[in-house]
């Protein structure tokens, strides 16, 4: 498998860590019109998810605390990954 063209670590802030509707957020992110061509994967420790899937995302269901690793692949990768840096650092809203 070819390296990322970006990647980055965060630490989950949210209270309720990661559930249905932060799972549901980073779906709708990386689903949004600049990243329809980029792939991207979320890393929990060992296990990962795409992150156009909802229901990969919500199996890595994971506490506060928790480190996230995005890793992201194609034209607007770095854009893609720093979108969803500022969403799990801004706590999901929530």
């Amino acid at each position: 498998m070819t390296p990322p063209d970006a990647t980055a670590t965060v630490v989950l802030k949210n209270e309720q860590g990661l559930h249905a509707r932060p799972s549901a957020l980073i779906v709708k992110t990386a689903n949004s019109e600049p990243f329809k061509a980029v792939s991207v994967t979320l890393r929990v420790g060992t296990r990962e998810a795409d992150c156009k899937s909802i229901m990969e995302v919500m199996m890595l269901a994971s506490p506060r605390g928790t480190e996230l690793v995005f890793e992201a692949r194609g034209s607007g990768a770095a854009l893609a990954v720093q979108a969803l840096v500022q969403l799990v650092d801004a706590g999901f809203g929530e």
